[in-house]
């Protein structure tokens, strides 16, 4: 696909059409739920166990604090925005990807487009062997952790039946936090699924331990909220979003138990998130149980979704124009932002209005 077709489609980018109706005796409050993948927020430390060196003053990148200082006001600044178009703090609950600690996200929150929010952090460490995990950021304004863990997935290399060895691939563990958003028992899952460089059973597998991990959930509340996000390096119509998880992209195909994935009709239009060899692909989702799409009870429900495209956003030339603005290009710091746009969803409930 040509470049300039990438960049039409990408300006094509709408919102999703669910109606948002008001009447004179209700008002909605949003709540907005982000996902970014920050791509390689390192500090600029060499940390043993970690394949960190190329993020280091004397790494081939030439990782340095004013190159880390510069990424993270370019994050904030993004994370700034995300959102704002319908509730001006932002996003309440952002989850994140490829980021080596809990210590770069305390230099993340503290930026000052952002520090009024007083973003809080959920992060534990993972054996993935470049030493990038996921995390939950979350503004307490909004959300209140009750309980967090992990879920670590146990995936192989090669699955032939009847193999004696097997390589143990250490991916990223996926992070469950359960908390009250807004007093509303809410359970949000991120994740970053392997990559494809190894094949695609190691996300089917991956999506499964995150189903089991789910159904566990389902089983003591049925009708449980569940928000699973994150960078699954599959689009929507892959056998591990569409199958494993059962994420329908049209709300009257999701059942009891399934996901609605907003992102589906986006992805067939050509539309998404990161671009490879001119062509896009929509592997930063946000995917919510049947019991979100649900307007007919109190608390909050699926409103609408978007992928933020601001233009600072996109390469205005050289071999990745028109792809999201990176922050090095071939080995060359160029000051982008990430190889992924950021996506969000919004969550509304109905309010009395004041007499």
């Amino acid at each position: 696909m040509k470049r300039q077709t990438l960049l039409s489609l990408l300006s094509l980018l709408l919102l999703s059409t669910f109606s948002f109706a008001q009447n004179d005796k209700e008002a909605h409050k949003v709540v907005c739920v982000g996902f970014y993948n920050f791509e390689n927020l390192f500090d600029t430390i060499d940390t043993q166990g970690k394949r960190d060196q190329d993020f280091t003053p004397t790494g081939k990148l030439l990782y340095n604090s004013k190159v880390y200082q510069e990424k993270l006001g370019n994050l904030s600044h993004v994370i700034s925005e995300l959102g704002t178009d319908l509730t001006p703090d932002g996003a309440a609950l952002l989850g994140v990807a490829e980021i080596e600690n809990k210590k770069v996200l305390e230099d993340f929150s503290i930026q000052p487009k952002i520090k009024d929010r007083n973003y809080q952090i959920v992060h534990y460490e993972s054996l993935d062997k470049r030493g990038i995990d996921v995390a939950l950021l979350y503004n307490p304004k909004y959300f209140e952790v009750i309980k967090s863990g992990k879920i670590t997935p146990k995936l192989f290399y090669d699955k032939k039946p009847g193999a004696e060895k097997r390589d143990t691939v250490f991916t990223r563990d996926m992070l469950w936090v359960k908390g009250r958003l807004d007093g509303e028992v809410v359970h949000v899952i991120v994740c970053h699924w392997p990559s494809r460089r190894g094949g695609s059973y190691l996300r089917e597998g991956a999506a499964k331990y995150c189903k089991d991990f789910i159904a566990g959930i389902q089983d003591e509340n049925p009708r449980a909220k569940v928000i699973v996000m994150g960078d699954l390096n599959d689009d929507p119509i892959s056998p591990s979003v569409k199958d494993v998880i059962n994420a329908k992209d049209k709300k009257g195909q999701v059942k009891k138990g399934g996901f609605f994935n907003p992102w589906g009709q986006l992805y067939k239009a050509g539309i998404g998130t990161l671009a490879y060899r001119d062509s896009w692909n929509l592997f930063d989702q946000i995917l919510v149980s049947h019991s979100i799409i649900q307007n007919d009870r109190e608390g909050y429900y699926f409103y609408k979704n978007s992928i933020f495209n601001k233009s600072y956003l996109i390469s205005k030339g050289g071999r990745f124009k028109g792809y999201p603005f990176r922050t090095y290009s071939f080995g060359k710091y160029v000051g982008g932002y990430s190889d992924h746009l950021p996506v969000c969803i919004y969550l509304v409930k109905k309010v009395p209005m004041k007499p």
